[in-house]
Protein backbone atom coordinates (compact mmCIF):
# COMPACT_ATOMS: atom_id res chain seq x y z
CA UNK A 1 0.00 0.00 0.00
CA UNK A 2 1.58 3.61 -0.70
CA UNK A 3 0.71 6.90 1.03
CA UNK A 4 1.47 10.32 -0.21
CA UNK A 5 1.78 12.33 2.51
CA UNK A 6 1.79 15.99 1.42
CA UNK A 7 3.11 19.00 4.03
CA UNK A 8 2.05 22.87 2.73
CA UNK A 9 2.75 24.80 6.03
CA UNK A 10 5.25 27.61 6.22
CA UNK A 11 5.47 27.30 9.85
CA UNK A 12 8.39 24.58 9.79
CA UNK A 13 8.73 22.79 13.13
CA UNK A 14 6.21 25.30 14.83
CA UNK A 15 3.44 24.31 12.07
CA UNK A 16 0.16 21.80 13.72
CA UNK A 17 -0.66 20.48 10.49
CA UNK A 18 3.13 18.99 10.10
CA UNK A 19 2.44 17.61 13.50
CA UNK A 20 -1.01 16.21 13.14
CA UNK A 21 0.14 14.73 9.35
CA UNK A 22 2.70 13.20 11.09
CA UNK A 23 1.20 11.93 13.58
CA UNK A 24 -1.76 10.28 10.96
CA UNK A 25 1.28 8.76 9.19
CA UNK A 26 2.44 7.61 12.38
CA UNK A 27 -0.66 5.77 13.00
CA UNK A 28 -1.28 4.53 9.75
CA UNK A 29 2.02 2.86 9.38
CA UNK A 30 1.81 1.09 13.22
CA UNK A 31 -1.43 -0.24 11.48
CA UNK A 32 0.40 -1.45 8.41
CA UNK A 33 4.24 -1.49 8.65
CA UNK A 34 4.79 -2.05 4.94
CA UNK A 35 3.51 0.81 4.00
CA UNK A 36 5.44 2.82 0.97
CA UNK A 37 5.54 6.59 2.36
CA UNK A 38 6.31 9.26 -0.17
CA UNK A 39 6.57 12.82 1.14
CA UNK A 40 6.06 15.89 -0.29
CA UNK A 41 7.12 19.36 1.06
CA UNK A 42 5.50 21.84 -0.54
CA UNK A 43 7.42 24.82 1.58
CA UNK A 44 10.72 23.37 0.96
CA UNK A 45 10.24 21.84 -2.79
CA UNK A 46 7.17 23.93 -3.96
CA UNK A 47 6.09 23.72 -7.40
CA UNK A 48 5.93 26.99 -9.39
CA UNK A 49 2.90 28.78 -10.05
CA UNK A 50 1.21 27.88 -13.54
CA UNK A 51 2.11 29.78 -16.26
CA UNK A 52 3.60 29.93 -19.65
CA UNK A 53 7.13 29.77 -18.29
CA UNK A 54 6.32 26.79 -16.34
CA UNK A 55 5.02 25.00 -19.07
CA UNK A 56 7.88 25.70 -21.46
CA UNK A 57 10.33 24.41 -18.67
CA UNK A 58 11.69 21.19 -18.77
CA UNK A 59 12.20 20.41 -15.26
CA UNK A 60 8.94 22.07 -14.22
CA UNK A 61 7.17 19.33 -16.83
CA UNK A 62 9.35 16.49 -15.38
CA UNK A 63 8.34 17.32 -11.69
CA UNK A 64 4.84 17.76 -12.81
CA UNK A 65 4.45 14.44 -14.33
CA UNK A 66 6.45 12.65 -11.90
CA UNK A 67 3.48 14.35 -9.03
CA UNK A 68 0.96 12.84 -11.42
CA UNK A 69 2.67 9.18 -10.90
CA UNK A 70 2.93 10.42 -7.22
CA UNK A 71 -0.75 10.76 -6.73
CA UNK A 72 -1.94 7.95 -9.23
CA UNK A 73 -0.02 5.11 -7.36
CA UNK A 74 -1.05 6.27 -3.95
CA UNK A 75 -3.94 4.38 -1.80
CA UNK A 76 -4.10 6.98 0.82
CA UNK A 77 -3.10 10.51 0.86
CA UNK A 78 -2.36 12.77 4.34
CA UNK A 79 -2.93 16.11 3.77
CA UNK A 80 -1.70 18.95 6.04
CA UNK A 81 -3.57 22.00 4.79
CA UNK A 82 -3.63 25.10 6.70
CA UNK A 83 -6.14 28.05 6.54
CA UNK A 84 -4.66 30.81 4.97
CA UNK A 85 -6.67 33.83 4.07
CA UNK A 86 -9.87 31.60 4.00
CA UNK A 87 -8.76 28.85 1.79
CA UNK A 88 -5.39 26.64 0.96
CA UNK A 89 -2.05 27.74 1.08
CA UNK A 90 -0.71 28.76 -2.45
CA UNK A 91 2.26 26.14 -2.35
CA UNK A 92 -0.44 23.30 -1.84
CA UNK A 93 -3.07 24.73 -5.26
CA UNK A 94 0.33 25.03 -6.71
CA UNK A 95 0.56 21.27 -6.35
CA UNK A 96 -3.03 20.57 -7.16
CA UNK A 97 -2.77 22.35 -10.22
CA UNK A 98 0.13 19.59 -11.27
CA UNK A 99 -2.37 16.71 -10.63
CA UNK A 100 -5.12 18.14 -11.88
CA UNK A 101 -4.61 17.41 -15.53
CA UNK A 102 -7.60 16.45 -18.02
CA UNK A 103 -7.27 12.96 -19.65
CA UNK A 104 -4.72 12.20 -16.44
CA UNK A 105 -6.88 12.24 -13.42
CA UNK A 106 -9.87 13.48 -15.04
CA UNK A 107 -11.15 13.58 -18.22
CA UNK A 108 -14.43 15.50 -20.09
CA UNK A 109 -17.19 13.62 -21.29
CA UNK A 110 -20.43 14.13 -23.37
CA UNK A 111 -22.01 14.20 -19.90
CA UNK A 112 -20.00 16.06 -18.03
CA UNK A 113 -16.32 15.80 -16.56
CA UNK A 114 -15.68 12.25 -14.87
CA UNK A 115 -12.66 11.69 -11.98
CA UNK A 116 -10.39 8.57 -13.29
CA UNK A 117 -9.04 8.98 -9.39
CA UNK A 118 -11.34 7.13 -7.42
CA UNK A 119 -10.51 4.24 -4.88
CA UNK A 120 -7.91 6.81 -2.96
CA UNK A 121 -8.46 7.81 0.55
CA UNK A 122 -7.70 11.07 1.53
CA UNK A 123 -7.33 12.34 5.07
CA UNK A 124 -6.42 16.04 5.46
CA UNK A 125 -5.30 17.70 8.53
CA UNK A 126 -6.92 21.10 8.92
CA UNK A 127 -5.71 23.57 10.79
CA UNK A 128 -7.06 26.93 11.80
CA UNK A 129 -6.08 30.07 13.75
CA UNK A 130 -9.94 31.15 14.01
CA UNK A 131 -12.95 28.78 14.53
CA UNK A 132 -14.97 28.52 10.89
CA UNK A 133 -16.89 25.43 11.53
CA UNK A 134 -19.55 27.47 13.39
CA UNK A 135 -21.23 30.39 12.33
CA UNK A 136 -18.48 31.50 10.47
CA UNK A 137 -18.78 28.34 7.93
CA UNK A 138 -19.53 31.06 5.16
CA UNK A 139 -16.02 32.05 5.27
CA UNK A 140 -14.69 28.32 4.82
CA UNK A 141 -13.16 27.91 1.32
CA UNK A 142 -10.71 25.49 2.99
CA UNK A 143 -12.18 22.51 3.62
CA UNK A 144 -14.76 22.84 1.02
CA UNK A 145 -12.45 23.67 -1.95
CA UNK A 146 -10.50 20.50 -0.83
CA UNK A 147 -13.87 18.66 -1.28
CA UNK A 148 -14.35 20.30 -4.26
CA UNK A 149 -11.25 19.68 -5.94
CA UNK A 150 -10.64 15.65 -5.34
CA UNK A 151 -14.50 14.82 -5.74
CA UNK A 152 -13.87 16.56 -9.20
CA UNK A 153 -11.05 13.74 -9.79
CA UNK A 154 -13.39 11.22 -8.72
CA UNK A 155 -12.23 10.59 -4.41
CA UNK A 156 -15.23 10.72 -2.27
CA UNK A 157 -13.20 9.36 0.41
CA UNK A 158 -12.30 12.64 1.84
CA UNK A 159 -12.11 12.76 5.77
CA UNK A 160 -10.70 16.11 8.00
CA UNK A 161 -8.68 16.18 11.40
CA UNK A 162 -9.63 19.80 12.14
CA UNK A 163 -7.76 21.58 14.85
CA UNK A 164 -9.30 24.88 14.76
CA UNK A 165 -9.50 28.55 16.75
CA UNK A 166 -5.19 27.74 17.81
CA UNK A 167 -4.72 31.09 17.80
CA UNK A 168 -7.28 32.22 20.22
CA UNK A 169 -5.40 31.18 22.94
CA UNK A 170 -2.63 28.59 24.01
CA UNK A 171 -4.77 26.61 26.33
CA UNK A 172 -7.48 26.58 23.26
CA UNK A 173 -4.62 25.43 21.13
CA UNK A 174 -3.89 22.95 23.48
CA UNK A 175 -7.57 21.60 23.57
CA UNK A 176 -7.96 21.72 19.54
CA UNK A 177 -4.79 19.71 19.05
CA UNK A 178 -5.67 17.21 22.07
CA UNK A 179 -9.37 16.32 20.22
CA UNK A 180 -7.50 16.45 16.64
CA UNK A 181 -4.70 13.71 17.98
CA UNK A 182 -7.98 11.58 19.50
CA UNK A 183 -9.59 11.61 16.50
CA UNK A 184 -5.86 10.32 15.04
CA UNK A 185 -5.76 7.55 17.94
CA UNK A 186 -9.69 6.18 16.29
CA UNK A 187 -8.34 6.11 12.75
CA UNK A 188 -8.14 2.84 10.84
CA UNK A 189 -5.92 1.71 8.19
Amino acid sequence: MKLLHIDSSISGEKSVSRQLTAGIVERLKAENPALDVTHYDLDGAPFAFLSSAAFADAAEQAAGAQAIRDFQEADVLVIGAPMYNFSVPAQLKAWIDRIAVAGKTFRYTANGPEGLSGGKRVIVASTRGGVYSGDLSHLDHQESYLKTVFGFLGITDVSFIRAEGINLSPENAEKAVGAAQTQILALAA
